[in-house]
């Protein structure tokens, strides 16, 4: 019966989770995986995880849950730990740097003393949130992901951080600063490369996924550029 078992059954069922040659059980990671008070850890959480085997060729119960250190045999298929497919979940979500919105914009001249605006249009690429999942047979992660803060190195030696995507400027708005991320020039830009500051907006993003009964977190950065030039007041004598 075992032989003619071992001819019919499929490496993988999305019910019962992946067969083992050596046991002649399937095996399937429980999730959520049980308390770490459970009796059935045997005492040795938070070390290895617990499955749920099903044994077709066994008379009686024919399986049941126990504490495994490591992956059965055949379990081995899976051919990603969950932090691999966390890191596959955020390349699909194509995070990128800043959306940057400046004023005065590039082509414009702004002037020294007086106030420029910074922000990024939002977006899941750009400021999120953003989620995405990664599959395996077998084994599922979920990500998601959230602008922690936007860093503006401003060309001229100053970094400014802000905590949120900035505030659209409009002409409504007039000469005055922005009340969420803005910086004042003390310089002007020449005689910087074709007389303009380099601006460079790098976001920090934090990411959470689960997935195999486990959870991580992970922080990555993505950045853009942009130039502004900032000259000074000529005021004429006469």
């Amino acid at each position: 019966m075992a032989s003619l078992l071992k001819s019919r059954v499929e490496c993988h069922d999305d019910m019962f989770g992946w067969w083992s040659q050596v046991d002649e059980c399937y095996f399937r990671l429980e999730e959520p995986q049980p308390a770490s008070t459970d009796p059935i850890w045997e005492g040795n959480y938070p070390n290895g995880a617990i499955y749920h085997a099903m044994c077709p060729g066994v008379v009686g119960s024919g399986g049941g849950w126990g504490w495994f250190p490591t992956p059965p045999d055949g379990f081995g298929a899976v051919t990603a730990t969950p932090a691999e497919l966390a890191q596959q979940a955020i390349d699909k979500m194509q995070l990128a740097g800043p959306a940057i919105g400046i004023a005065p914009p590039p082509g414009a001249t702004g002037l020294v003393g007086l106030p420029v605006w910074l922000w990024t249009q939002v977006s899941p690429t750009t400021w999120g949130p953003n989620t995405a999942t990664a599959s395996v047979p077998g084994l599922t992660v979920t990500a998601t992901a959230r602008a922690k803060n936007v860093v503006w190195d401003m060309g001229d030696g100053t970094k400014v951080t802000c905590t949120s995507p900035g505030t659209v400027y409009t002409k409504g708005k007039g000469g005055g600063t922005s009340p969420t991320c803005g910086h004042v020039y003390q310089d002007p830009s020449a005689g910087q490369p074709d007389d303009a500051y380099p601006v460079t907006a790098t976001t920090t993003w934090e990411i959470t996924w689960t997935g195999g009964g486990t959870t991580g977190t992970l922080t990555v950065t993505r950045s853009s550029s942009t130039t502004i030039r900032i000259g000074e007041l000529q005021v004429l004598v006469t």
